[in-house]
């Protein structure tokens, strides 16, 4: 009994809701919550199934947030020195006379910067090195986002039945979305791959040229922007694909419609989304807590990825049902919510020997 009982736990009833027609939510707010508390254990199981597929990207973040973090320390270092004067064995002899001759190269290599300091020149040694760094993460990351587009698909179709209170089974439904969706999965995260590279390009690129002219200023903005309606337009692509039987191009252009359509709500969507990412780099850039940043590797690991995509999934199935799905003859909308055809449907059921009034 007890192992039936954690099966029904673990993995539901095939086919039935998890609620009965009067205990359904009452609005999409209730229905998130609700799906979020009978699914949580689940969405853990489902990150850490994919986990494999997004180890490689969480590598090269934290590749890249280790150098810089060791050149930052290393500035602290030399300015704690040059207050005190005092040598320690974090901060020996040698590392001192390394900087030194580091500083004294570049002033011979640049005359007209001799009179800043050494600690100024550790910050200018400090920014072309993270431009360095950037762009050798960026580089990483196309292989290692590419990869994950098949991962993303077969998790969007199982968090959107999950966000709708319809059940899926995690490996075999997750299974058949990802050889279904492959493709098209690929296609997407190809480009989102190589995005913040033509971002990171373009951005550099005119904003040296403004200093030339301010013209420039213009197509690095419009840069920007499409960059970043293009990150706002994947929160559709991957429940589309899953979704609707649409071609490529269909699905890509649909989703920047969505994307624009509704924007603030998609922008609003995207930042909740990254609350957490947000308030660990916030606590170590205000404390320098270090532990900050492990616990947000931690909560990706163990969480962050399937939660990220149940949000989306929880938003795009009340747009999809609002633009889409109430235009398609006989779709399914609200699912999950109470309705009054709910109501009416318990009113006919009730006997005629106890309805109201049966035995006058």
């Amino acid at each position: 009994m007890f192992g039936r009982m954690m099966n029904s736990y673990y993995y539901g009833k095939s086919g039935k809701g998890d609620f009965r027609k009067e205990d359904l939510p009452k609005n999409r707010w209730q229905l998130f919550w609700e799906m979020l508390r009978v699914r949580l254990s689940s969405l853990c199981r489902l990150n850490l199934m994919i986990l494999i597929a997004m180890l490689p990207m969480m590598i090269v973040f934290m590749n890249f947030v280790g150098q810089n973090l060791e050149a930052l320390n290393l500035i602290t270092e030399y300015q704690s020195y040059a207050t005190t004067g005092t040598v320690s064995d974090k901060f020996p002899q040698e590392a001192i006379d390394v900087i030194h001759a580091g500083y004294n190269e570049y002033i011979v290599a640049n005359p007209d910067a001799a009179e800043i300091s050494v600690t100024d020149y550790l910050n200018i040694a400090f920014w072309a090195d993270l431009q360095g760094h950037l762009l050798n993460a960026l580089l990483w990351l196309i292989p290692c986002m590419l990869i994950t587009g098949p991962v993303q698909a077969g998790m969007a179709y199982i968090t959107r039945n999950w966000a709708r209170d319809e059940h899926a089974f995690i490996w075999s439904d997750f299974k058949d979305a990802v050889k279904e969706n492959w493709k098209y999965g690929l296609g997407i995260s190809a480009i989102t791959a190589v995005m913040p590279m033509i971002i990171y390009t373009c951005f550099t690129f005119y904003g040296d040229l403004t200093k030339q002219s301010a013209i420039y200023i213009v197509p690095q903005m419009i840069t920007v922007t499409l960059g970043i309606l293009w990150m706002l337009a994947t929160t559709f692509m991957y429940p589309i694909m899953v979704s609707y039987k649409v071609k490529f191009k269909g699905v890509l252009k649909n989703s920047m419609m969505l994307a624009i359509a509704r924007l603030p709500h998609t922008i609003a969507v995207r930042l909740a989304a990254l609350i957490p990412a947000l308030l660990c780099i916030l606590i170590f850039l205000l404390t320098g807590f270090i532990y900050s940043l492990l616990a947000l590797m931690l909560y990706y690991a163990l969480f962050g990825f399937a939660f990220t995509r149940f949000i989306a999934a929880s938003f795009t199935n009340s747009i999809f049902d609002k633009y889409v799905n109430s235009h398609i003859e006989g779709a399914k909308i609200n699912q999950g919510i109470a309705s009054e055809e709910d109501d009416d449907d318990e009113e006919e059921e009730i006997p005629a020997d106890d309805a109201p009034g049966a035995d006058a």
